[in-house]
């Protein structure tokens, strides 16, 4: 979803640090093989989430979501050596597309870095799966966001960084809720949680379509 006209899009674009070769080559054979491309997080998504990475350098980060797994290999660029990462998707037809990628940023980028990768309901798997989390980044099924908030805040360290993608929704979240949308009504009451938390500060970001950082204090 793009909120800003065309041309200003393009040009912040083309002013922020360009795409690695990797995540090109990702994102071609994922247009090329996969159903909906579009859940990508795309090149200046992907910026935004290294940079945050890069700032952040956590040791440990909780992906929900994996999708082909670009913003995977994105967070994966700001983590220090010997860390790792766990992400979670339910669709095990992409789990080896993902595996390819990342075992080609563990040859060339950072042999140190564990990608693990769980297939299966990420309800099931987030309780068998523990912290403590230095970074988490919610991009999953959108109704079931609160769920997973519920599940992840006590596998928190302190200082921990909750980034949740998709919080516009496509400028739904402004929009008259329609009888039959199963999502908006969830990331409505997601992004209220998220700001009146008390263990959170939270700022919303309009990057792409809508992308939250929540510190834990």
């Amino acid at each position: 979803m793009f909120f800003l006209p065309q041309n200003l899009d393009d040009y912040i674009v083309a002013h922020s640090q360009d795409e690695p070769q990797i995540l090109q080559d990702l994102t071609r054979e994922t247009y090329q093989k996969v159903l909906q491309p579009i859940m990508l997080s795309g090149p200046y998504q992907g910026r935004v989430l290294s940079m945050i990475s890069h700032l952040k350098t956590p040791k440990r980060v909780l992906e929900l979501g994996t999708f082909t797994g670009y913003a995977t290999l994105c967070i994966a660029e700001g983590m220090p050596n010997d860390s790792e990462i766990i992400t979670i998707d339910i669709n095990e037809e992409l789990e080896s597309l993902a595996g390819r990628y990342f075992a080609r940023f563990r040859e060339s980028v950072n042999p140190t870095i564990t990608i693990t990768q769980k297939i299966g309901p990420a309800l099931d798997i987030i309780p068998e799966v523990d912290g403590p989390f230095d970074l988490v980044f919610i991009d999953a099924d959108k109704p079931n966001y609160l769920k997973y908030f519920n599940l992840i805040i006590d596998k928190m360290a302190p200082g921990g960084l909750i980034v949740s993608d998709n919080v516009l929704w496509h400028g739904k979240v402004v929009e008259p809720v329609q009888v039959k949308d199963t999502s908006t009504p969830v990331l409505l009451e997601f992004n209220k949680v998220l700001k009146e938390d008390v263990r959170l500060q939270t700022v919303l970001i309009p990057v792409r379509d809508g992308l939250t950082l929540s510190r834990v204090k």
